[in-house]
């Protein structure tokens, strides 16, 4: 077998099997056979979460979109779908998803095992939008789990980082299409963050702020406007001393912003506005690392100038650091369980010698503010750290052991930070 790498090419996968069936039966004979099991999706984790010592899955093949029941306001997929094609899908009919995160080219089904998000006061993580799933189990049976079914359960199921099985189905909510013109302000004094950051991270239904710390400030801040909320001759002059960028740019210093969406107001679909990054074109900068932590919204700005404090010492190894906010939701898994968020995404150069270095200086300059890690991005915190800000983690245990008690779809990284 040829070897196999994750998008940055940072992982190599250790698997000794890997397939890409064609068909849930093929998914359920493989299960069935195998030892132990892991899926993935769009490869994008920068961690050995979804690696295996036996078999890896991918759902690549399995990628057409089966229903969209309009009076219900649902749409069925399988389980290798990516954003950028089922937006494209629901946008022909009239609908949209609620929120995207910045690339479209991931998986649906990754991105919700591992409750990754995009940004907005308003915005749970992308789980949130998740109905109904049909997971084939240790056994190989493929079974169903509902929002309406499984109750509390339910919330367990929908963040599983895929170690309750294959999901060969998902159904999710959807609402109206929805149009969003995007603006970009550069240069925010970091002080107007201290005085105003509540204020700027409700200014529009979705907010990135971005730096790559080589001065004290944000270079630019990305405003996603509702155009039902907001018309162009609202646009501000400033948004707190930050002013209006004069062309397209990429959220990257020095990139061409070819790559990424429309921006200058222009008014587009939700689906070509939400990410920054177009699906026709390879977002990457290049091979690149990314970590993430997760901040309780009551301590984002005593984590931001924790961060800033580290400046000197994170600007040689970054690309950018992105500030986004998320609504809490109710999935046990999530960094968002009950309480809203600041995200503090960090794109750094694929230098890992470096990055680990620097990562537990970040992680403990953190501590104080509860961050917890993106399930999966790069990062170095103890397992008991990472354990102890779930407190549904004895509930989550149960309900693997449940479907999976010979464990077949754990791995290192399941076994280390889930049974630790």
């Amino acid at each position: 077998m040829d070897q196999q790498k994750n998008w940055a090419g940072n992982l190599i996968y250790q698997a000794k099997h890997w397939y890409e069936p064609e068909s849930v039966e093929q998914v359920q004979a493989i299960v069935q056979h195998a030892s132990h099991v892991r899926v993935v999706g769009s490869r994008h984790s920068f961690n050995d979460i979804a690696d295996s010592n036996d078999t890896i899955i991918s759902l690549a093949k399995l990628n057409q979109i089966l229903t969209l029941d309009k009076d219900k306001r649902t749409v069925t997929i399988e389980g290798g779908v990516r954003y950028g094609e089922l937006s494209s899908f629901l946008q022909e009919h009239g609908f949209a998803l609620p929120n995207l995160a910045s690339l479209p080219h991931i998986s649906v089904v990754g991105a919700c095992a591992t409750a990754t998000h995009g940004s907005g006061d308003r915005n749970p993580c992308l789980s949130s939008s998740v109905r109904a799933m049909k997971i084939v189990t240790a056994n190989g049976e493929e079974v169903q789990f509902s929002r309406e079914k499984q109750g509390e359960e339910w919330n367990g199921a929908a963040v599983s980082l895929g170690a309750l099985g294959v999901v060969t189905e998902m159904t999710l909510d959807v609402i109206p299409s929805f149009e969003v013109s995007q603006y970009v302000y550069e240069h925010l004094p970091f002080q107007q963050v201290e005085q105003h950051l509540d204020d700027i991270f409700s200014s529009a239904y979705s907010v990135s702020l971005f730096t790559d710390w080589k001065q004290d400030g944000f270079n630019k801040v990305w405003l996603k406007q509702l155009d039902a909320e907001f018309t162009p001759d609202q646009a501000r002059p400033d948004i707190y001393g930050a002013r209006p960028a004069l062309a397209n740019l990429h959220p990257l210093p020095g990139l061409e912003a070819i790559h990424c969406t429309e921006q200058m107001g222009v008014p587009g679909p939700w689906f070509d506005r939400l990410p920054h990054f177009r699906l026709d074109f390879t977002p990457s900068s290049g091979s690149e690392l990314q970590s993430e932590y997760l901040v309780p919204r009551q301590y984002a700005l005593e984590a931001l100038k924790a961060v800033r404090n580290m400046r000197e010492t994170l600007a040689p190894l970054l690309h950018a650091n992105e500030i986004r906010s998320i609504a809490k939701d109710t999935l046990w898994l999530s960094p968002c369980y009950q309480q809203d968020a600041i995200g503090i995404h960090l794109t750094w150069k694929d230098n890992w010698e470096a990055v680990q270095q620097v990562l537990p200086q970040l992680e403990a300059a953190l501590e104080p503010f509860q961050a917890r890690p993106h399930w999966g991005k790069v990062f170095m915190m103890p397992k008991e750290r990472v354990q102890s800000f779930y407190e549904k983690l004895p509930e989550f245990r149960q309900l693997l052991e449940k479907y999976d008690p010979e464990g077949k779809f754990r791995n290192k990284f399941i076994n280390t930070y889930i049974f630790g």
